[in-house]
């Protein structure tokens, strides 16, 4: 018996249609499988894989890229609840034959945890979640058409909330604080409906959880999150490392703003931890480090080469090839993501920029996702490419940090010496600020999801953030905007389509500030061994990536103290040099 030969490319596979993978996966579960065949079972089983999980990016990527064309959404509301449900439970019984013939490691580097994860995925499935699951992403793609669709006019142009945002970095306080009302506005109009839509969502998943044996969504997502090296205790630790460390840090940088500014008090439009905003003190000029997405690339693909000439060829290859998409407009989804496209092992980046350095910034940071996917092309199984997320993000932000000295025009990059000195001091300060942040988006959760019938009544949602907002965000003045501050929830679209999906970036800026800490001392070897973690994938557990890449998996109070110290003599450095 020989299995039916695979397309080699997405454009043969019709998104809507189930037929499009059904008898290559009905071909591998009819297929004898021995000791003897399991590695040739096996790679088909991933290059079919491969197929579905590109066919399901390059779908998201569509509908993200314009959220106000029927047409990509109804095609990725065919593949939610038409593909990929019949794909969940074909894939699940592909995994119990595998299973049940007690493989080793088959001499194939990380099977061992690619076994562990398939294992781990097979005990917690059930096919009644199926419809669960896919009802939970109708209601995200509702978050993403809603948010996509906010606008207000604004000096006579409609724009969106991307392209608003572009006003809160204005010097201008009065500028700031009008832009900062009419976004809240939007948000606030449409309170009642993401109340509603979270409680539906809060609901499902709680059943979800139920239905695989579990007492909450919280451990169900551990599981589905495959957390097997930490545990909601070592998170809890994390923030009271945060609370310790960051939040005094974060004092100290505010306390130096109010100074410069002449500000009695930092207000929600000068310090804006969503976005992790602050306003800029400087004389002179705003950053705007290019005009159009073109100069954009080509000054990323500078960068880039002055760090590393095989990485420069990396990024060239994505302009090549049309996989950057990078500035914003009306109806673009909100944010930025880089999707790994499996068959052409290939990435792809997402960005909404308006021209100021944080989308530098940002196209760094998915620049070294991208470059995760190039090192790990050669891995033969899908599975090895499954990196833990909190790995994944070191690869993101080690690169903002790496490639920061580029940032010079002598280097390649977009400013003068001074204006990169500002941009390196502002990124630093956000490292640090970012985390108290994420310390309240993880925290609320871990209460959503351990109190789902308190959290069901939006009130309560509004009482447990502002709770951790006022424990971890200090020194603002938030009189009269009381309201916006309870339901800043709602703008934090991991809450809605990612639950516990944020932690992995204040896990990874850990790593990222010991690589860049590392490279202070040799930038050769930091790099180095950067590149080789990276090209680990999967292979390897958690803890073993983080120490491939010279750092400590470790989220203490000593820890944080020992980074951020060495962060805040970098901003002590840069303010001196700049004065």
């Amino acid at each position: 018996m020989t299995l039916p030969t695979l397309p080699h490319s997405i454009k043969n596979i019709d998104p809507h249609s189930w037929e499009s993978f059904h008898p290559y996966f009905a071909a591998l579960q009819e297929y004898p499988l021995t000791q003897d065949n399991v590695h040739e079972w096996l790679t088909y089983w991933s290059d079919l894989s491969r197929l579905v999980w590109e066919t399901a990016a390059w779908v998201y990527i569509e509908k993200s890229l314009d959220t106000t064309d029927t047409q990509k959404e109804q095609t990725f509301l065919d593949l939610i609840n038409h593909v990929m449900p019949p794909a969940q439970m074909a894939d699940q019984a592909l995994k119990e034959r595998l299973l049940a013939l007690e493989v080793s490691d088959l001499g194939i580097p990380g099977m061992e945890l690619v076994l562990r994860n398939l294992r781990n995925e097979a005990d917690l499935y059930r096919e009644e979640n199926i419809p669960l699951q896919t009802e939970v992403s109708t209601l995200d793609n509702e978050y993403d058409k809603i948010t996509g669709a906010m606008q207000a006019n604004w000096d006579g142009e409609d724009k969106n909330l991307s392209q608003l945002a572009v006003f809160l970095k204005n010097k201008d306080r009065a500028v700031r604080q009008q832009v900062w009302d009419v976004i809240s506005a939007l948000w606030l109009g449409q309170r009642e409906a993401l109340n509603d839509m979270y409680g539906h969502m809060l609901k499902l998943r709680q059943q979800i959880a139920a239905n695989a044996g579990l007492p909450d969504y919280r451990a169900y997502a551990f599981r589905e999150k495959g957390r097997f090296d930490y545990t909601p205790e070592d998170c809890a630790t994390f923030h009271t490392a945060i609370e310790a460390v960051a939040v005094p840090a974060t004092r100290r940088i505010l306390a130096k703003r109010r100074e410069r500014l002449g500000y009695e008090s930092i207000r929600p439009w000068d310090w804006i931890p969503e976005r992790n905003l602050l306003a800029d003190t400087f004389a002179g000029a705003s950053l705007h480090p290019y005009k159009n997405e073109d100069e954009l690339i080509q000054g990323g693909l500078n960068m880039l080469n002055r760090l590393d000439a095989e990485l420069g060829r990396y990024f060239a290859t994505m302009a090549e090839e049309g996989l950057l998409d990078l500035d914003t407009r009306p109806g673009k989804a909100l944010g930025g993501y880089c999707s790994t496209l499996a068959v052409r092992r290939r990435p792809f980046i997402f960005m909404n920029g308006t021209g100021m350095h944080d989308d530098v910034q940002t196209l760094l940071h998915e620049a070294g996702h991208a470059f995760h996917t190039f090192e790990t092309a050669e891995l033969p199984l899908v599975w090895q490419l499954d990196a833990p997320m909190e790995f994944c993000e070191v690869a993101s932000m080690s690169m903002e940090l790496l490639a920061a000295p580029n940032l010079t025009q002598a280097n390649g990059g977009f400013y003068t010496k001074t204006e990169a000195a500002r941009a390196r001091l502002e990124h630093l300060e956000n490292i640090i600020t970012f985390l108290p942040y994420m310390a309240v988006v993880d925290s609320f959760q871990h209460w959503v999801y351990t109190h789902a019938e308190e959290a069901l009544d939006p009130a309560n949602c509004d009482a447990a953030w502002d709770a951790q907002w006022q424990r971890f965000i200090p020194d603002m003045d938030w009189t009269g905007y009381e309201e916006v501050r309870k339901s800043g929830w709602h703008r934090k679209p991991h809450i809605f389509g990612s639950p516990f999906y944020y932690i992995e970036y204040g896990m990874a800026s850990v790593g990222a500030m010991q690589v860049w800490r590392n490279g202070r001392q040799d930038h050769n070897a930091a790099l180095a061994a950067y590149r080789h973690a990276l090209s680990l994938g999967g292979t390897q557990t958690l803890p073993a990536l983080f120490a491939a890449a010279g750092a400590e998996f470790r989220f203490d109070t000593p820890m944080l103290t020992e980074l951020i110290g060495l962060v805040e003599q970098e901003i002590e450095t840069l303010e001196a040099a700049l004065a």
